[in-house]
């Protein structure tokens, strides 16, 4: 965004003359922002900031258009004082009961959800849930089938083909590769290509290692799944935004375990599913839940094969997240 777009921060007492950039990088409280003249400028964010009221544990975010000015004692960092508003941003409830949210970043063109068989197993609840928010915030979604050399059984390349199959029927750009060897990475960096691009996954399926190869000189750390767990550990400490040779740019954010949803309504989960939202058009009530209503079309599609249980089982489980006792976002 311009110097001159709308700002949704609070002005904090000016210490110097104001400058426009974006973040490219979080570490906390702490940032990194890029400035309209490029240079690079360590930034803090304004506590009076951010505490004004914001249900979220970071009210800034890497993507995000700000303002910042110079402290007052010189060798301090500057200080941001207002945010631009957001075009799109990805958010998800900070943890299981937490009333605060979590954007992971702003003012995307794309996400790239990282998604692995196996080692570690990346479920389709997990991925729905995501797809769901990208899809309620206006973000679109390449799902990444990475560690394709990995697959150790049939069962395993089966799974990936179905999986493939699936998505690309709901209305998902897939692409199947393996990071490590570099097979399938070109078709993936030409849907990236003049795009911002949040990478997004669990711990150790591989968003390090793709983003070195398509990053020359990232360098960013890399880690051994565990053997006894299946699960990877967090090399990405911090989020950052890191340019493409070619154009465009990657956001890099530490691995997700969950993706809780946050500030949807009930009766818009649906609407973030595709293929239910697609089914529901045709069902007997317009205020259908698609649980139990006689002439719902979706449990009809169900019962008939014509909707994959495993998206069905990712609709109930956010319908869940509404039950009394658990959490109820606040509105």
């Amino acid at each position: 965004m311009s110097g001159g777009a709308k700002k949704s921060g609070v002005a904090a007492r000016p210490t110097g003359p104001a400058r426009h950039g974006t973040v490219i990088k979080t570490t906390g409280t702490a940032c990194v922002v890029r400035t309209d003249a490029g240079e690079a400028v360590a930034c803090q964010v304004k506590g009076s900031f951010r505490l004004r009221g914001l249900r979220t544990t970071n009210p800034v975010a890497v993507g995000d258009g700000v303002t910042l000015r110079e402290a007052a004692q010189a060798g301090q960092p500057a200080y941001i004082t207002a945010v631009d508003d957001r075009r799109n941003c990805i958010v998800r409830r900070a943890s299981n009961l937490s009333k605060q949210s979590q954007v992971l970043a702003a003012n995307l063109d794309q996400a790239a959800l990282i998604y692995t068989i196996a080692r570690p197993l990346t479920t389709t609840t997990f991925a729905d849930r995501f797809l769901a928010a990208a899809e309620a915030y206006g973000v679109p979604v390449v799902i990444v089938f990475n560690k394709t050399d990995d697959l150790q059984t049939d069962e395993e390349r089966n799974q990936l083909s179905y999986l493939q199959a699936l998505y690309r029927e709901v209305g998902y750009e897939t692409v199947a590769l393996s990071a490590l060897s570099g097979e399938g990475v070109d078709r993936l960096a030409q849907l990236l290509r003049g795009r911002t691009t949040l990478l997004a996954g669990h711990s150790g399926v591989g968003k390090s290692t793709l983003l070195n190869r398509l990053v020359p000189g990232a360098d960013a750390r890399t880690a051994q799944v565990s053997d006894a767990h299946g699960t990877g550990t967090h090399t990405t400490t911090h989020s950052q935004l890191y340019e493409l040779p070619e154009g465009g740019a990657l956001i890099d954010i530490p691995g997700v375990k969950g993706f809780g949803s946050f500030e949807i309504a009930p009766e818009e989960v649906s609407h973030y599913f595709r293929d239910i939202f697609a089914l529901s058009a045709d069902c007997r009530f317009g205020n259908c839940t698609h649980t139990h209503e006689p002439g719902c079309a979706v449990l009809e599609a169900l019962e008939a094969h014509r909707l994959a249980p495993s998206r069905y089982a990712s609709y109930l489980s956010m319908m869940a997240d509404f039950d009394e006792d658990k959490y109820r976002p606040a509105y």
